[in-house]
């Protein structure tokens, strides 16, 4: 029984999927006149809510705006139909894009390449930062269960029974988790003078429904004993092993601690230009019966982690460690404040050693497609077995890894949690082969898709190809011997013919300060060490490059995705479309985005609007607007589109139509969406030829649009 089974999901309707075959463009499409906004954002809504498990192909890695595989299986449909039944028969069936080939110059975690082929299309993928480029090698490649399974068993042959045995109790329990805490001087109290436990609250750990499950664990702050207290009423605790009675207050509130003698000051003052020290103080253990019981740290516990730390002295160079330093940026700011220099810094001694005999194992497996999947799960552990890491609670997945916020955010209360796991473990290698790995496999092997049927949409079997493709280079790409190209490197100059590329489909970034390099140095610091796939960049000290598109200034954006613009109309057939997805909260944005369009020679065709990643991620829920939709560029090169008189009033008005059918089918339209998708209309009409107005004046009249737009859908903004 597969992963999906279990779930207990099946079916197709019962005379089956039509079958549909296309291979050109047509002069006009549906994406650019009747896109099914409503019915590919029904599907879209519900995939948000757990899209590593719609979409497990691309989520066998950490990679930041991983975008929904229904939004780009409704564009690659709608590129090739002539109107919205068309797209619907498209989006719902067996397609096939025969003989077509699909580009995507900004490929993340590879959704574009993944839904393309497994509508059949011949697939290309480049992106500036080699992490990405290992999430999409694993979305597409081909995988032998037998051989990854073997692997796996290697793998655990070689390290599970050393790393177990650094994580147990002295009755040869499991443990699950160690609790820690930052420590910190005074820096007005007498050196002798103990440290300071950053705590900003001495519960440990609640259920995630603390109302229904009040029932919360907590330290004593004078012995370390594990307290039962309620975590709704309580205040205070009274530990029943020293008697002592405290406050549920921690000495940390936001960033300034107070010490036992009253004296405040800031908790990055008080680090001495060095990372905070850590100390244990309680764990998780798993019984025999299954139960989860949490115990104080103990002497054992403590000799346990001192071998863990001699064994890393004494056995350090034989492993696979992490290198490097970080480099200031906006993403990596605060860590450095924290005083953390060295990528080595995020792992406590026991990490180290555990994930360094873990990385040495894959290391020296045999290369293949399996050693390179086993190579991006060990990868995607690391972001779970850090000291940036805490605990969720109970109720909820166990670990909340690091990048729950789009900066590398310090820790004052980490979570060790066990790297290769039991069955009851979070992220942990064990548990992430068989979620991610296997997940993904079986998918690869059958995927599925939400489409719909009757008024809801249901995950469908047998409408889609399997994912298997032998990945060459340029040159066995062009000549036909493999299906995709997938490499790093800048997007402004691809190794292709011009005009060989029939659709560009892509999400670019926005126009804001989240680099995902400065992220993604976390895993290239490993990396490097494994080589994952043949042209990975071991001797790159950093996945940052000067090409990258990402900036917060107007005009950096736009010069640096002209540049990419102008190489996508180069190699974009006569006849082909380029369309992407894009969500701007700020005006600057757009405009910059359509000057670099038009200096490409691209001309706006439609902007339509559709469903965006999940809706209550915590960047997106709070803003004061939050945004749920994005909008669809659809760009066709000049000279190759039908001329038709446009003005402000004719495409807002337009715009409306599509926000409303969203709202029709029950998906939320706010304020930020209105403003994105009618700023996004009526300054496309800057690129059509013939156009008058300046972008002032176009600006002027989207800010004018917006408001119209707004009271029509009855929509207002919180922020009033």
């Amino acid at each position: 029984m597969t992963i999906f089974e279990q779930d207990g999901i099946f079916g197709v309707a019962e005379d089956g999927p039509k079958s549909i075959v296309r291979s050109s463009i047509p002069a006009v499409t549906a994406l650019e006149t009747a896109f099914p906004a409503g019915t590919v954002s029904a599907a879209a809504e519900r995939e948000s809510w757990r899209k590593e498990v719609h979409r497990p192909a691309t989520h066998t890695h950490k990679w930041w705006a991983q975008r929904l595989g229904s939004v780009f299986r409704g564009i690659l449909a709608a590129a090739v139909a002539r109107d919205e039944q068309d797209a619907v028969d498209c989006y719902s069936n067996a397609l096939r894009l025969e003989g077509l080939t699909v580009c995507d110059p900004f490929a993340g975690s590879g959704t574009t390449l993944a839904e393309a082929a497994k509508l059949g299309a011949r697939v290309i993928g480049r992106d500036i930062n080699p992490v990405a480029t290992l999430v999409q090698r694993q979305a597409l490649a081909p995988w032998d269960r037998g051989r990854l399974d073997r692997a796996f068993k290697q793998v655990e042959s070689q390290v599970r029974s050393e790393i177990d045995h650094l994580h147990r109790d002295e009755r040869g329990r499991p443990v699950l988790y160690y609790f820690w805490v930052a420590l910190a001087r005074c820096p007005r109290c007498p050196p002798d003078a103990p440290p300071v436990e950053l705590f900003s609250r001495y519960v440990f750990a609640q259920h995630a429904y603390p109302k229904k499950y009040p029932a919360g664990k907590a330290t004593c702050p004078h012995c370390h004993a594990v307290v039962i207290v309620d975590v709704v009423k309580d205040r205070q605790l009274t530990c029943p092993a020293c008697s002592q009675v405290s406050d549920l207050a921690g000495p940390v509130n936001r960033a300034t601690m107070t010490c036992p003698r009253g004296h405040t000051a800031k908790v990055v003052d008080a680090l001495e230009g060095e990372p905070p020290r850590l100390r244990m103080y309680a764990k998780q253990v798993l019984d025999a019966d299954g139960s989860r019981l949490y115990e104080p740290i103990d002497d054992f516990d403590l000799a346990l982690y001192a071998e863990a730390e001699k064994l890393l002295e004494e056995r350090g160079e034989e492993l696979v460690l992490p290198a490097g330093n970080l480099e200031d940026g906006h993403n990596t700011r605060q860590a450095i404040r924290w005083n953390y220099r060295e990528w080595r810094q995020f792992f406590n001694a026991r990490q180290l050693y555990s994930l360094g005999l873990l990385g040495r194992a894959i290391r020296d497996l045999e290369p293949g497609p399996e050693r390179e999947a086993l190579a991006a799960l060990f990868s995607g552990v690391l972001e779970f077995n850090n000291l940036f890491c805490s605990f969720k609670g109970e109720g909820t997945g166990a670990v909340r890894h690091m990048f729950s916020h789009h900066v590398l955010k310090p820790e004052r209360t980490p979570l060790e949690a066990h790297p290769w796991g039991t069955p009851a473990s979070s992220g942990a290698f064990s548990t992430l082969y068989q979620s991610r790995i296997i997940r993904a496999w079986e998918y690869k092997r059958a995927p599925h898709d939400l489409v719909p049927v009757g008024d809801q949409s249901e995950r469908v079997f047998g409408l889609s190809q399997p994912i298997s493709l032998e990945i060459g280079d340029a040159e066995s790409f062009g000549q036909g011997g493999a299906r995709a190209y997938v490499h790093h490197g800048p997007s402004a100059s691809f190794d292709l013919p011009d005009e060989s590329v029939d659709l560009v489909i892509t999400d670019p970034p926005f126009m804001d300060n989240v680099h995902y390099s400065e992220l993604a140095d976390f895993f290239h610091a490993w990396l490097r060490q494994l080589r994952p796939f043949e042209s990975y960049p071991v001797d790159a000290v950093t996945t940052r490059h000067a090409e990258e598109v990402q900036s917060a200034d107007p005009a950096e954006f736009g010069r640096a995705i002209s540049a990419v613009w102008r190489e996508c109309a180069r190699i974009l057939k006569p006849g082909g479309l380029l369309a992407f997805t894009f969500h701007q909260a700020r005006i600057s944005g757009w405009v910059e985005l359509v000057k670099a369009l038009e200096s490409a020679g691209l001309v706006i065709t439609a902007v339509q609007p559709v469903k965006a990643e999940m809706s209550t991620s915590a960047t997106k829920s709070s803003a004061a607007d939050p945004s749920n939709l994005d909008s669809i560029v659809v760009c066709r090169r000049i000279g190759h589109v039908r001329s038709e008189g446009c003005s402000a009033q004719v495409v807002r008005e337009r715009a409306v139509i599509a926000l409303r059918e969203c709202q029709e089918t029950g998906v939320k339209v706010g304020y930020a969406d209105v403003e994105s998708v009618v700023r996004g209309s009526v300054l496309a009409l800057h690129t059509l030829p013939g156009n008058v107005l300046s972008v002032e004046e176009l600006t002027a009249e989207a800010e004018a649009a917006v408001t119209a737009a707004a009271a029509a859908l009855d929509v207002r903004s919180r922020r009033e």
